[in-house]
């Protein structure tokens, strides 16, 4: 898949090849990578059942404890947020655990002089961040960790959480790495990188063309976000167009 990227991000900037290349390949490489962990984040595409044990008497769990399979075969590096939480109950069955948000959660569940633990009822995100796992940013190790989440009451005993986690991709370095983002997403990668690519000359026609491509990339991540949406009832599944936002605000649909 990095080869491909390669191929489009070139054609979208007219970088030649060599002794005349404007770009090398280590900044297009850089700037597609970047691009794919902005794009994992804004179209929350890249979905995971992760898991944790809870410890009794913890609160807080960080993102970059809950394990989201092995990296090198699902392509998935760590943890962006949490969209829903449940714990398993006997054999097979589960528990729904309610999601509050942090105000809400540090009245009126660690407000408390004397808590007792007990099963997970209640739970908020804290931190905000990621896992802090892998360099999808070309940063470093470990500089992205600051996700976590609380739960009330403390557990009285050990829980197996399962956890909807929006998660974040892995570096790719190579052709055959596996890329976690989802066909549409990944025709709004070269666009995004090209941005990038654009806004680092500095001159005003480059800066230009970012823009335009910016646009381009817009339009790639709507279209990316209608096909992944059913047609029943499209507008109850994420990112879809509120069908009553013209009524909401106070606009007339042209007529004749």
């Amino acid at each position: 898949m990095l080869t491909f990227y390669q191929t489009q991000l070139k054609g979208l900037l007219q970088n030649p090849g060599a002794p005349v290349s404007l770009y090398s390949t280590t900044d297009l490489n850089r700037w597609i990578n970047v691009a794919r962990a902005q794009i994992a984040g804004e179209s929350r595409a890249i979905r995971f059942q992760g898991t944790i044990n809870t410890v009794i008497g913890q609160r807080a769990y960080n993102f970059s404890t809950i394990s989201t399979g092995t990296p090198a075969t699902n392509g998935v590096q760590g943890v962006l947020h949490v969209r829903a939480l449940r714990y398993g109950v006997g054999v097979s069955g589960a528990a729904w655990v309610q999601p509050r948000n942090w105000e809400w959660f540090d009245l009126f569940c660690l407000n408390v002089p004397a808590p007792v633990n007990g099963a997970p009822t209640t739970w908020s995100q804290y931190g905000q961040g990621s896992a802090g796992i892998g360099a999808i940013t070309g940063e470093g190790t470990g500089t992205m960790s600051s996700g976590n989440f609380y739960l009330d009451p403390p557990p009285d005993a050990i829980y197996a959480l399962t956890l909807d986690c929006v998660c974040y991709p892995i570096l790719l370095s190579l052709d055959t790495d596996v890329e976690a983002l989802p066909f549409m997403w990944t025709d709004a990668v070269p666009f995004f990188a090209a941005y990038y690519a654009l806004l680092s000359s500095q001159t005003n026609a480059r800066i230009g063309d970012a823009e335009r491509y910016f646009g381009y990339f817009q339009n790639f991540m709507a279209r990316a976000r209608n096909a992944a949406n059913p047609d029943v009832n499209t507008y109850l599944y994420s990112q879809a167009d509120d069908p009553t936002k013209i009524a909401k605000l106070g606009l007339q649909q042209k007529t004749g």
